[in-house]
């Protein structure tokens, strides 16, 4: 944008020039009188240092790129330029075989030039070797060179990716360096995804595996070569990812196998994962693919499928979550539980658990036919949530879902609402496979302090108001003792409550404040 005024500027100067045959002189020949027209020129105004849309310098590219420990070494791909400034950029090695940092440098980008892995998978089983681990600073942006391009952390190895609340780390696409993307931008590159060892279901490398087991393994959905996941280790840890945002991701490879924002498949309870936006992924904000981790305070913006994908046996906890859909694009639903299919049956079953959750559902038709799906026999918890949808808000398919507890089949139950608030459409249940439109308001209706028929009247579209104030919430902790103890529903309290600002990217579908950038533009830091 500077670049362009710049360029009027100096053809409208070039113009004038030409019809005054001369710039700078106090006296010039002009046409029609009989002397010269003495033009007394003001003072040169002061310089005056562009800046970027965000009010930030404009970057000037780095010398070069840093050294890192790793022998294969940063590749020097020459600069960058967008609206935010002009950057040096460094490729990121195929392979990362040695633990490395990546530092933040002043004009400094890190690119992904394809499929990036951090390591070798190390196996389903636990070994004594050391971890290559990927440290990422705060305040670093990495962006994908190509549309295809993706991060894999895989088996045994980890990532150590821990921003600041005003420092948050940046994942994103080509586009979004040149300044080319809108709102309504996705699909640009792969996503960030991590390999784990705990234990999964649906075993695809040896289909007669035992669930669970360490020879029970997935392969990654999207992924061509291979990219193997599962084990029996539920404490597994990938590493840490604290306020980092994934922007303009997910790219889909062939039918029904999809990269998506962030991708954990098997992935333990070991790994910490806090303080993550997806914004606008093409497929879902994030899958859970099996494992033990657990996720909390979570901003998911703009997805083009689904928010929150559970399935192949995740055993986990989420708390804290703002989930706002666009009304332009596919934008299905807000949960995505399991998926029916022969194996449904088979343990560890899926288990969400979903503590202090506000969705805002906007689009008016969706693929799954409702703002939440649950299917396939999963189990579900949902305590201190509100959600707002003109269209159905619960559809369950298959009488599975249903199922009553059974421990030897690590059946919990049918889905339980606790302190839920929903605004819905005209038809707030439907049921599909068995299941009918009644069975699925028993079931939500059976559940403490739950309303189907409730009035939002949240505030910058995701904060409670009045009325979500007033209802009565649940300790969490009845469901999970790893959830925090909260005495509200939805995922922020009311306006004193800010844990989203800072490190999140502001867009037309959600305002974070004040203190963001747009998702648009590069954060400068």
């Amino acid at each position: 944008m500077v670049g362009t005024v710049k360029s009027s500027s100096l053809v409208l100067l070039t113009a004038v020039c030409a019809v005054l045959s001369g710039c700078g002189a106090d006296g010039v020949a002009s046409p029609g009188t009989s002397g010269n027209v003495t033009i007394n020129n003001p003072a040169a105004p002061a310089p005056v240092t562009p800046t970027a849309p965000n009010g930030g310098p404009l970057a000037t590219a780095a010398a070069g790129c840093p050294t890192i420990a790793d022998p294969a070494g940063l590749t020097d791909r020459a600069t960058i330029t967008g609206p935010t400034g002009t950057y040096r950029i460094c490729e990121l090695p195929a392979r990362f075989t040695a633990s490395a940092t990546l530092t933040k440098i002043p004009g400094l980008l890190y690119s992904l030039g394809g499929r990036v892995d951090v390591g070798l998978d190390r196996g389903a089983a636990p070994t004594a070797d050391a971890p290559v681990v990927l440290t990422i600073q705060p305040g670093v942006v990495i962006y994908a060179s190509t549309g295809v391009s993706w991060l894999a952390v895989n088996r045994g190895n980890r990532i150590s990716a821990v921003g600041t609340p005003t420092s948050p780390i940046v994942f994103t696409s080509r586009d979004n360096v040149l300044g080319l993307v809108t709102d309504d931008s996705q699909g640009q590159w792969g996503g960030v995804v991590l390999h784990g060892r705990a234990p999964i279901t649906d075993c695809t490398v040896a289909p007669a595996a035992p669930p669970g087991s360490v020879t029970c393994e997935r392969q990654t959905e999207g992924a061509v070569d291979p990219a193997l996941f599962g084990g029996a280790t539920p404490t597994d840890n990938s590493g840490t990812m604290k306020y980092v945002q994934i922007r303009y991701s997910g790219y889909v490879l062939s039918g029904n196998s999809e990269l998506q924002s962030l991708t954990l498949g098997g992935v333990g309870s070991g790994t910490v994962i806090d303080h993550i936006q997806s914004h606008n992924s093409s497929d879902d904000a994030f899958e859970n693919f099996g494992g033990r981790v657990s996720l909390r305070y979570l901003v998911l913006t703009g997805a083009d499928d689904d928010n929150i994908d559970v399935d192949t046996g995740w055993k986990g906890t989420l708390q804290y979550v703002i989930g706002v859909q666009k009304t332009s694009g596919a934008a299905d639903s807000m949960i995505e539980l399991d998926s029916a299919n022969a194996l449904e049956a088979q343990a560890p079953r899926t288990y969400l658990k979903l503590a202090n959750f506000t969705f805002v559902h906007r689009n008016a038709s969706s693929g799954n036919g409702a703002a939440m799906l649950m299917r396939g026999g999963a189990d579900a918890r949902l305590v201190n949530g509100v959600m707002t949808t003109s269209m159905p808000c619960l559809r369950f398919n298959g009488a599975n879902i249903l199922g009553p507890q059974d421990a030897p089949t690590d059946k919990v139950g049918p889905p339980v609402f606790t302190s839920v608030a929903f605004q819905c459409g005209a038809t707030p249940f439907v049921g599909t496979g068995g299941v009918t439109a009644q069975q699925v308001a028993d079931a939500f209706n059976a559940g403490t302090d739950v309303t189907s028929a409730f009035t939002s009247t949240l505030t910058n579209t995701f904060v409670n108001g009045a009325n979500e104030s007033a209802r009565i919430a649940t300790d969490p902790k009845v469901v999970d003792a790893a959830f925090d103890t909260t005495t509200y529903i939805g995922a922020v309290r009311d306006a004193s409550d800010t844990w989203y600002t800072g490190w999140t990217c502001n867009s037309v579908t959600a305002n974070f404040g004040s203190t963001n950038t747009a998702c648009t533009t590069l954060p400068t830091l």
